[in-house]
């Protein structure tokens, strides 16, 4: 039961907060923003997905590789391409990923430790995106600046009890104890191995910044003329919104942004629009998923009705 109302609060929470906005601004900012796009925008910001989805298939490859499992990078950025037209098209935010790691865990015959290379590929991702928005929110003024040298303490603090905790834990064979050790041996594995740590760190740093410049293109695109100073702890905010549950990549991004732009000054109408466009080109540079998941289908469709012909053209031939 319990499972059941977090799966349903997952999607009703962010379509809540879609409906407040619609309610309180009305539709006018989210159709001028989508009034705003043209296909310059939306051909940089494909461009830009290229080279960050190329990134993200890497650090995936390169995480997979170290549990043991057999990736190529063309499969892995096929699959990657799926997976974030599937993660900004249906309600949730992580299908496309759950869909990755079960169709590369069929190919390699072992789901368990597939899902587990996309669970700690992405984990690496938010760590570094985490360790970024940080950095930045403390070094540039922000609507949350006053606040960030107590999150950093407790940032700080969480990670030293984490620490502890993992060097602590019980031994033996209880199931906390079983637990620890495959989450310390993986880690130690697919992460922090000597030729793979830096190589995840700089891709995921390269994917940050990637997103944060389809968001700055966003912001342009949509009429927002201050400085990028001022963009940029924003931009930072608003994809670590994208972090939460949301439809299809809709809610908590347009709330932060819109609360944020707000907050600076730029004016909430502003902060949807921008949140719209970058939605948007988030849904067109994902299509090439789209693709990848026609092929697959029509070839399903193919292979079994040749196999269901030639039982036929055999017997045609012995009669």
């Amino acid at each position: 039961m319990n499972r059941s109302l977090l799966r349903w609060a997952r999607v009703v929470g962010p379509a809540l907060l879609l409906a407040v906005l619609v309610w309180r601004l009305g539709t006018g900012s989210f159709l001028n923003g989508i009034r705003t796009i043209d296909g310059g925008a939306l051909a940089e910001a494909a461009g830009i997905a290229v080279l960050t989805t190329v990134c993200c298939a890497w650090r995936w490859k390169t995480v997979a590789g170290g549990l043991g499992v057999h990736l190529s990078l063309r499969a892995a950025v096929a699959a990657y391409y799926r997976s974030l037209f599937l993660n900004v098209t249906l309600p949730g935010g992580v299908v496309g990923d759950v869909h990755r790691g079960i169709s590369h865990g069929r190919d390699v015959r072992d789901v368990g430790r597939a899902l587990r290379a996309v669970a700690w590929e992405r984990s690496a991702g938010q760590v570094v995106q985490a360790i970024l928005t940080l950095g930045i929110l403390l070094a540039l003024p922000s609507p949350v600046r006053s606040s960030m040298p107590l999150v950093a303490v407790g940032v700080a603090v969480a990670l030293c009890c984490a620490v502890l905790m993992a060097k602590m834990g019980p031994d033996g064979h209880s199931a906390w104890a079983r637990v620890r050790r495959a989450a310390a041996r993986d880690i130690r594995d697919g992460l922090l191995a000597r030729r793979a740590w830096l190589g995840i760190a700089l891709a995921s740093a390269l994917i940050v910044i990637g997103h944060t410049i389809t968001f700055l293109l966003a912001a342009r695109t949509a009429g927002t003329t201050a400085p990028v100073s001022q963009l940029l702890p924003i931009a930072v905010l608003a994809m670590l919104a994208m972090v939460l549950p949301s439809v299809a990549g809709w809610g908590p991004r347009e709330g932060v942004t819109a609360w944020a732009f707000g907050a600076a000054g730029l004016g909430v109408q502003q902060g949807v629009a921008t949140a719209v466009v970058y939605g948007v080109m988030v849904l067109v540079a994902s299509l090439p998923g789209a693709i990848v998941l026609l092929v697959a289908w029509f070839r399903g469709t193919r292979l079994p009705a040749r196999n269901a012909r030639r039982p036929l053209r055999e017997g045609a031939a012995h009669a």
